[in-house]
């Protein structure tokens, strides 16, 4: 039977890598929806986009101040993936003439990416209890936006079907 010890050192690394994970997705998620927010005239969508963009950037500031809290510098940046996203979002909505549906296509994309990531780390990192507390509670947020964009996205109102 393999038993793994970690020392305290180990488990404060692994668990600042894994908040830093979530930091970049966060940030990635904020600086997508400021993007969307840019790429519809819905106001209605605006209005949730920037909302939104708001919720991932206090997540990122909260998860940071636990990292600090750590004695690591926190991640303060954006992926090179988030990055790539943000252009797509970006070119769909220039070239579809339904853009709220393309928009509303690609953030729920990226919204899986989100959910992905904090039931990764809620799996498997060696999270104690404050900081599980705190990316559960962002990982119900998380689902409940994606769940919300999703369901925006199948609406007839944005999905291009006739109601």
């Amino acid at each position: 039977m393999n038993t793994t010890t970690h020392t305290a050192e180990e488990i404060r690394t692994a668990t600042a890598k894994h908040l830093d994970h979530l930091i970049s997705i966060c940030k990635d998620g904020e600086a997508g929806y400021r993007a969307a927010t840019d790429d519809t005239k819905d106001l209605e969508l605006k209005s949730l986009f920037t909302r939104l963009a708001r919720q991932r950037g206090d997540f990122a500031a909260e998860l940071q101040l636990y990292v600090q809290r750590l004695g690591v510098e926190p991640c303060d940046s954006t992926s090179v993936a988030g990055s790539v996203h943000r252009g797509w979002i970006g070119l769909k909505a220039v070239l579809t003439k339904d853009n709220s549906h393309a928009v509303l296509a690609e953030c729920e994309r990226g919204e899986d990416s989100a959910v992905a990531a904090y039931r990764e780390v809620l799996a498997d990192a060696p999270l104690e209890s404050a900081h599980r507390l705190v990316v559960s509670t962002q990982s119900v947020a998380v689902q409940a936006a994606h769940d919300e964009i999703r369901a925006l996205r199948d609406h007839p109102a944005y999905s291009g079907k006739a109601a």
